[in-house]
């Protein structure tokens, strides 16, 4: 069994294939970072700079098989960045349920599983640091967007409560919630079909033109890395960072300090609804 050296710390990062995962994977692997990506098909480690391991993250089995395999090289996990996600738009009364329930078990569930599979590991070695990727859009309930909105709002808050039920033991949990950046996000995710003749055709419409607008004009994921890079080194981690242009981050400020309705007014506003 080859041993890891004790000194190098082991990250484990989920959906590390492209965007911010393989972004950040490849920041924190040219900074003596072990780094191990993971992705659900099998891609080439010499040409990443990392480790590659296969894992699905709706599939508890993978998820078992991929940690089992890192603690035999390494015996440890010191950090787990739960990046893997889907994205999912549409008018929630036109999105199939099966939809809205394989974002939740890829975007929710998931992070979850790899807590719970990982924290045994962090535990033994009283260690550890869980670093969940949400999303600025899981602030606030978002036209056309509220189920992807809803499974990052719901595990923000999760996070919130697992980060002190796990302090007794020395491991230290945060959300990094971003706003638009330039990735494949918008070519991947689930788009509710544009229906001719739907109530919503002409609004939403105009609004998936916006939003993919939004993600193609998107900051450089790189941006990412270095705020993981230097929320790694902090020796108290906050319980929430948001990393975007500045006027995604004061929205969610705006959102705790506005009335309900003229927060509203500004999202129909900016949607053009």
């Amino acid at each position: 069994m080859k041993k890891g050296n004790s000194s190098e710390k082991i990250v484990l990062i989920t959906g590390a294939s492209s965007g911010i995962g393989k972004s950040v994977a490849s920041y924190l692997s040219q900074r003596n970072f072990k780094v191990y990506g993971t992705s659900r098909s099998v891609k080439n480690s010499a040409e990443a700079g990392f480790e590659f391991v296969q894992l699905d993250v709706t599939s508890e089995d993978s998820i078992k098989a991929a940690i089992a395999s890192i603690i035999s090289k390494e015996q440890k996990i010191d950090i787990l960045i739960n990046n893997a996600g889907v994205g999912i738009t549409g008018p929630i009364e036109e999105t199939p349920e099966s939809e809205m329930r394989k974002a939740f078990d890829t975007n929710y569930f998931g992070p979850l599983n790899l807590i719970k599979h990982v924290l045994p590991h962090m535990r033994k070695q009283h260690s550890g640091l869980i670093i969940n990727i949400t999303s600025i859009a899981g602030y606030m309930g978002l036209p056309y967007r509220g189920i992807y909105s809803a499974t990052k709002g719901a595990l923000g808050v999760t996070t919130e409560a697992y980060r002190m039920e796990v302090k007794q033991f020395g491991i230290k949990m945060t959300n990094v919630a971003p706003g638009d950046f330039a990735t494949n996000i918008a070519a991947g995710r689930y788009h509710a079909p544009v229906v001719n003749g739907s109530p919503y055709e002409e609004v939403y419409g105009r609004t998936l033109d916006i939003m993919n607008e939004h993600v193609d004009a998107g900051q450089d994921p790189e941006l990412m890395a270095k705020e993981i890079f230097r929320i790694i080194h902090e020796e108290e981690p906050n319980v929430h960072y948001k990393v975007g242009e500045r006027l995604q981050k004061i929205s969610v400020k705006l959102k705790a300090l506005l009335p309900d309705k003229l927060y509203e007014k500004m999202l129909l506003k900016h949607y053009k609804l």
